[in-house]
């Protein structure tokens, strides 16, 4: 419930709370929580409620396609590896643990600060860093989703149903999108709904490092990274974006593990 009132909030809410987030009131800079701003301003009087509300849509879209793109290539190769066996399921086993051993955190670093001057010249400043930002975080994320799909695949390609469905003459393809792939679902999804909050909060460690989106769009990771200064005279402003950030990926997590709970068959 916790999770969707937030997400709930974060797609209406900028349409029902009619406060510019980029308006400013020198006034009212590093006001604490009140009436005319419920969750206080920043340095420059803007309202924190209307940044986190609008920020929450960046993070929670970064969090989602991240999560789409690592499951989609996990997914394939993943299956392709269980079904296949041999030489193609060593290969493809030793590339995902070379992608494994890849240090995720510094290769992210590296490649934003490479790219993103090219892309926001190319793109724009903001969908060009949102693309690099999710495709970079989603190829360096599909590989727990692969080596869970494929010991799935190791299991499911030997049961009675995958015989049978082989001797009625359906080709591999038929026989790993049509009967193992729906068997799988379950353990996709799970690993699916993790992979947001991690994908969340690799992108606010991006943005707090001053590596992700401009300071013009205020994901949460990027209003920690403008508090950071002010941590004394004004921590509601640290605390109204790190608090959404913990709830984001806590309620993720939880949902995560129910769904595991529940999917489980040895459960009863």
């Amino acid at each position: 419930m916790v999770l969707v009132t937030l997400v709930i909030a974060t797609i209406v809410g900028p349409f029902v709370y009619t406060t510019s987030p980029a308006a400013l009131d020198p006034a009212a800079g590093l006001a604490g929580p009140s009436l005319a701003h419920p969750l206080g301003s920043d340095d420059l009087g803007r309202d924190l409620l209307a940044r986190v509300l609008l920020g929450g849509r960046v993070s929670v879209a970064v969090g989602l396609v991240a999560m789409l793109i690592a499951v989609t290539v996990g997914t394939l190769i993943g299956a392709v590896a269980g079904y296949s066996g041999g030489w193609i399921e060593g290969a493809l086993m030793r590339l995902t643990d070379l992608f494994l051993a890849l240090p995720t955190l510094p290769l992210l670093l590296m490649t934003i600060y490479l790219f993103r001057d090219e892309l926001r010249r190319r793109l724009g400043p903001e969908l060009g860093i949102f693309l690099l930002i999710v495709t970079l975080i989603g190829f360096l994320n599909w590989m727990p989703v692969a080596r869970l799909v494929r010991a799935s695949f190791l299991s499911l390609k030997q049961q009675e149903f995958v015989q049978a469905a082989r001797c009625i003459g359906a080709g591999d393809t038929s026989i790993m999108l049509r009967h193992i792939l729906p068997n799988v679902a379950g353990p996709i999804t799970v690993a699916a709904t993790v992979g947001v909050g991690a994908a969340i909060i690799a992108e606010s460690s991006l943005s707090f490092l001053g590596l992700g989106f401009p300071p013009d769009v205020p994901t949460w990771g990027r209003l920690l990274f403008d508090a950071k200064n002010y941590l004394q005279l004004a921590p509601h402003w640290a605390l109204a974006s790190g608090a959404l950030i913990f709830l984001t990926v806590l309620g993720i997590n939880y949902i995560g593990d129910g769904l595991r709970d529940a999917l489980d068959p040895r459960r009863t």
